[in-house]
């Protein structure tokens, strides 16, 4: 049997110097204005003249904007049904990782991904530009954001290496906050949830709270993920002994519950507040575990590998699911999420986007995303008019409704 290892304390040392408010700067998008050509002076004109007309149009500088204005839609894009393309002043492979709004005004939002990140919308998500925040913009750092958290005018992003940043204006100024070498495991969740108040979690299980805006955090479980397997190897788990692996998801409920999914997909874990260890749970199912999450009648949605998706019979915690047909094309599908009790949609590779309108028992796939070259992570609804679709290569989808 393992030792046990029990999570740090850092309510006496894991932030306490001093920090400092930062004055951001706002970068603004280029703008490359398109030569337009006319079809009966080009054929007037002899090659040569066409040739060099093409490469000074080629060579035109591009001008700065004084908006937030985005990028010219392709002329061959086939517009979604529900849902609009927002093409974003970033550069090619950057993968949008998560999104969120100011409660008090649902027009001033955030947008993170990889290779530092971070744009600013101000009129609801129809425009972006790229935000710049120097304490995150250390030299030989490449951060990758993994998640923000907005409750009132307070905010939150984590993100690896690891990186804690804090707002208390609604993201006019950000502040860095310090975190300890001893912190187990990478960052890749965090969740406002009160007044000076948040709740992070890592991707070896660890859960910390804190309620003075992040100086001192206070440990909500007794150990890590792995200590726990370890500890009881002969609790039936499959796949989980002698476990040293990290989380590939975690969600959290509206009410503090959190189920996340072994990095193997081979089990997964739920854990309520007031818990002491991660509760392990043997999957319902053959094909392996690809995310999970939380319906909005509470019951469990639970993705494989390949494109199938089962819900949880009844509402709360249980290992009991049912598959529903879903017309996947084979493609796995990577999130869910609801805007209402009945509708939700689904979002995978290559482009799959589902819609159900009845909590999840038939669902329907919106073709006209298929031209989307790009797979589709993440669903994610501020409310019932607004949501949001992330992707890889930059592909942001904003909801029309």
């Amino acid at each position: 049997m393992a030792s046990l290892h029990p999570l740090p304390d850092f309510s006496n040392s894991i932030f306490n110097p001093p920090t400092t408010t930062i004055t951001p700067r706002l970068l603004l998008p280029h703008y490359f204005p398109p030569r337009r050509f006319s079809p009966c002076r080009a054929a007037a004109i002899n090659r040569r003249q066409l040739i060099a007309e093409t490469a000074a149009a080629i060579a035109l500088p591009p001008l700065l904007g004084v908006g937030l204005s985005p990028l010219p839609a392709k002329a061959d894009e086939v517009p979604l049904s529900e849902w609009e393309r927002v093409f974003l002043p970033i550069d090619p492979g950057v993968v949008l990782l998560d999104i969120a709004f100011v409660p008090d005004d649902p027009n001033h939002g955030f947008l993170l991904g990889t290779r530092q990140t971070i744009l600013e919308t101000k009129d609801g998500g129809t425009t972006w530009a790229p935000r710049s925040i120097p304490s995150a913009e250390e030299e030989d750092f490449n951060y990758r954001f993994n998640s923000i958290s907005f409750k009132g005018k307070e905010g939150w992003i984590v993100g690896k290496p690891a990186i804690l940043l804090h707002t208390s204006d609604a993201g006019e100024n950000w502040e860095r906050i310090p975190l300890s070498a001893q912190l187990p495991g990478d960052m890749v969740y965090i969740k406002a949830t009160g007044e000076t108040s948040a709740e992070m979690v890592t991707d070896e299980g660890a859960i910390y709270l804190t309620s003075n805006k992040g100086y001192n955090w206070r440990a909500a479980i007794q150990e890590t993920v792995s200590a726990t397997l370890n500890r009881t190897v002969s609790s039936g788990i499959s796949g989980a002994s002698y476990y040293t692996g990290t989380f590939s998801t975690v969600n959290r409920s509206p009410d503090g519950r959190y189920v996340a999914v072994s990095s193997r997909g081979n089990f997964y874990l739920t854990w309520e507040p007031g818990q002491a260890y991660w509760q392990p749970h043997n999957r319902a199912v053959a094909r392996r575990i690809q995310s999970m999450g939380w319906r909005a009648d509470g019951g469990l949605w639970l993705l494989v590998r390949g494109g199938g998706l089962y819900l949880s019979k009844g509402t709360g915690l249980t290992e009991d699911f049912e598959e529903v047909s879903v017309q996947s094309r084979g493609f796995g599908i990577l999130d869910v999420g609801y805007r209402s009790q009945d509708e939700a949609w689904a979002a995978g590779g290559s482009g799959i986007l589902l819609k159900t309108t009845n909590g999840g028992k038939t669902w329907i796939r919106d073709k006209a995303a298929d031209n989307i070259a790009a797979n589709l992570y993440s669903v994610k609804f501020i409310n019932d008019n607004q949501g949001f679709v992330l992707g890889n290569d930059g592909v942001l989808l904003k909801y029309l409704g």
